[in-house]
């Protein structure tokens, strides 16, 4: 297995450098070379396996033989041992179509804790291995930057610090980031916003100098290891809904503000999942809804809402999308990227567009429709909704066909979102790590959004 970039300017990659390399020395995103094909046999097979063994027939399929079977097996248990829930990522049934599938039981109650406890574990071995310096550098809007802390944390030979934009997170979600006292922490609070943050990281990963330099590697959706990760649990809730007796036109609904998540269940249904449609479900920073109805990708005005985690104008992962929209075209995604920087657009053509609505539906969910959502589902069915499900479930509600069945992503334990549900004046106990958060200090470094004034805290703390 060899990675490419999306850019087609860097030649073929293993696994490990593929996953230390994190955005392509070019500027693109890295791909695999060709998307393994699962068979109907296959499928079969895995259909009663955990989800750890899950997880390894699946990265065996990516890692290409460089780390050896056993070795990756244990990368994997370390990972999935750390969840509150045995299934790992549950799936809780609704009504007979609408199911929620639960990736809210790892240790920072967030779904980005599937991917980067792996992918945390994954950098300490690759450290070890290689006798590597490990510097990450990342950016969030919220959950990404609590996990990727908690999954290397006190780690030898492995720093990490993190961006996050300032007082433009949930309470929780900056507690769970800033009461860390570890001497290979460092939080950057960025005055403005998370595209700052993120603009800010693809500066410095895109110098490739000061990348080499100062061994930076990304923790963020950029490193295909994420997003390999993610396409487990899609493999995984089929198969349970399976289980229950649905076959057949399985959907799934994701909220996602940085096309990572869904992109992940894009591959998977590449692979050979039979998924039925992704619903696409932003709230009203919707650039990635307006790309799947109307053929543009241009940034709108940012605006601040009940779900943070997706308050995102330029989606990272959006450029993997084009380079298979485009047919693997990397000169053509060249093209379009510099397109984009130069006038801040993309225009797709119209027979372009209609194979983006048949691998998409999107919907756009408005501040108050996602509280009306949260206290619907929980007047109905007595089920909480953090204020991203509920656009995902939003999203299902409104875009749903006939006897179709979705399953809505949940993406966070909405005890990280206070804030929101208390408007709805629904009460809610909090799991006793995230109440002990509140009582700790804090510890984090309130920043310019500037290229220069970060790579300055960068240099003296790496």
């Amino acid at each position: 297995m060899k990675y490419i970039s999306t850019r087609g300017q860097v030649a073929p990659t293993g696994f490990i450098d593929a996953v230390l390399m994190g955005l392509a020395d070019d500027g693109g995103l890295l791909v695999p070379q060709s998307v393994p094909k699962v068979t109907a046999d296959t499928l079969q097979a895995w259909r009663k396996l955990s989800y750890a063994d899950l997880a390894l027939e699946v990265f065996s399929l990516y890692a290409g033989g460089e780390i050896p079977r056993e070795e990756l097996k244990k990368l994997v248990d370390d990972s999935y041992g750390t969840f509150r829930h045995e299934e790992v990522t549950p799936v809780r049934k609704l009504n007979d179509n609408l199911y929620v599938l639960e990736l809210f039981h790892g240790p920072t109650f967030a779904f980005k804790d599937v991917a980067l406890q792996f992918l945390g574990n994954l950098y300490s071995y690759i450290s070890r291995r290689t006798k590597s310096i490990i510097h990450i550098l990342g950016a969030t809007s919220g959950d990404t930057g609590a996990s990727a802390i908690e999954g290397v944390r006190g780690k030898e030979g492995i720093r990490i610090c993190i961006l996050h934009p300032h007082n433009k997170v949930s309470k929780v979600q900056e507690l769970q980031m800033t009461t860390v006292d570890d001497a290979n922490v460092l939080n950057l609070a960025v005055e403005g916003t998370f595209d700052d943050c993120q603009r800010i990281i693809k500066d410095l990963f895109a110098d490739v100098g000061f990348k080499r330099k100062y061994h930076l590697r990304a923790i963020n959706s950029i490193n295909i290891a994420r997003l390999l990760a993610q396409t487990v649990y899609y493999f995984y809730a089929y198969f349970r809904l399976e289980e229950q007796g649905v076959k057949g036109n399985v959907s799934f609904s994701v909220p996602t503000g940085n096309f990572g998540d869904i992109f992940a269940g894009y591959l998977a249904k590449r692979m050979g999942l039979p998924i039925h449609r992704l619903l696409l479900a932003t709230n009203e920073n919707n650039i990635l809804e307006r790309f799947v109805n109307e053929g543009v990708y241009q940034p709108g005005e940012f605006r601040g809402t009940y779900s943070p985690s997706m308050d995102i104008q330029v989606a990272s992962n959006f450029e993997r999308y084009l380079y298979y929209l485009y047919g693997e075209d990397a000169a053509a995604v060249a093209s379009l990227m510099a397109g984009f920087k130069a006038e801040g657009r993309i225009e797709i053509p119209a027979e372009k567009r209609k194979q983006v609505q048949a691998d998409f539906a999107a919907y756009g969910v408005r501040n108050e429709e996602c509280l009306d959502t949260i206290g619907g589902y929980h007047g109905r069915y007595g089920y909480l909704l953090d204020p991203h499900t509920a656009c995902g479930v939003a999203a299902v509600d409104k875009l749903a066909e006939q006897g179709e069945v979705a399953v809505a992503l949940s993406t966070a334990h909405p005890a990280k979102f206070d804030e929101a549900i208390r408007l709805r004046g629904i009460p809610q106990t909090f799991p006793p790590q995230i109440q002990a958060l509140f009582d700790k200090p804090q510890f984090r470094t309130v920043v310019g959004g500037t290229n220069v004034e970060i790579q300055a805290r960068l240099e003296k703390f790496f």
